[in-house]
């Protein structure tokens, strides 16, 4: 008789786990009761619901809601991303934010401007948070429900992400260049004496030469995260964490809402954990002076 180590022999032997993973290979993403039935059609087999998820995760699988991959993504965004940060890293006596071919005129550091004190790393993005989200479960005794004011907002939340300066989040009423810009100012008026680079993405008001250029004039050099690739900005994660870690958001008006919003934001900023994989990966401490 054969010896199975005093276990039960596998329904399906390497070669049809093989052939198994082929198939739902071939015509992926597949449904648990899909998975079931193409069991018991070709290979007479069938698994109980509760053990077929740890039979699928050990054959490599993985079991996760499908993300729409964005057509403008590049297929090496970290790689993209690496070589953008070690060129800011790597000053010259040009301007950063400025592309080929782009007129002379104003690619100037501001007079009242000093840059030589250091280098301070920070992410930017807009938000917009709601008085009415709610992304929390918590535990109650009888009917889950919050009885609160009708609260809402139009502006936009800018935040500044740092990771060795001054963090910080402003309203606006919208994300046109002149707001950013003026968000900037703000920026470099809470991280005097340094240089700032600034890790965004591609939006309109972002890398428009309006804002390029005035950031120049800040000592503020911008490091654009490739197209389609949020997951690349730590500062995503920091808005994720405040809208849970306010949740659930009971407040009486706007005003209210934006002071627990700049309250929430600075607290969470002073945790480097959210960026802590993206300075292993893309930033070489060395050059970081």
């Amino acid at each position: 008789m054969p010896s199975f180590g005093g276990g039960r022999p596998p329904k399906l032997d390497e070669d049809e786990q093989d052939e198994l993973v082929e198939m739902l290979r071939e015509d992926q993403p597949w449904k648990s009761q899909e998975i079931q039935h193409l069991l018991q059609e070709e290979f007479d087999v069938s698994y109980s619901p509760n053990y077929l998820g740890t039979f699928l995760r050990e054959l490599g699988l993985s079991y996760a809601k499908p993300r729409p991959k964005r057509p403008n993504r590049p297929e090496n965004p970290d790689e993209i991303l690496e070589e953008r940060v070690d060129d800011a890293l790597d000053e010259d006596d040009q301007p950063h934010n400025k592309r080929e071919g782009e007129d002379e005129e104003g690619w100037i550091v501001d007079d009242e401007i000093c840059t030589d004190g250091g280098t301070v790393l920070g992410f930017f993005d807009a938000s917009k948070p709601q008085p009415y989200d709610n992304s929390r479960r918590v535990w109650y005794v009888d009917d889950p429900h919050i009885e609160r004011e009708l609260v809402k907002t139009h502006d936009s939340a800018v935040g500044f992400y740092a990771l060795n300066g001054e963090s910080l989040v402003r309203f606006t009423e919208d994300e046109k260049k002149e707001r950013i810009c003026g968000v900037l100012e703000q920026v470099r008026e809470q991280n005097p004496g340094k240089r700032i680079l600034l890790v965004l993405d591609k939006h309109g008001a972002h890398i428009c030469r309006y804002t390029r250029k005035r950031a120049h004039q800040l000592g503020i050099d911008l490091i654009f995260i490739p197209s389609g690739s949020p997951h690349l900005n730590p500062i995503e994660k920091v808005w994720d964490h405040l809208k849970w870690t306010m949740a659930p958001i009971v407040v009486e008006d706007e005003n209210e809402f934006k002071e627990l919003v700049q309250e929430t934001f600075e607290k969470i900023t002073e945790r480097i954990s959210f960026a802590k994989k993206w300075c292993e990966k893309f930033l070489d401490f060395q050059k970081l002076s």
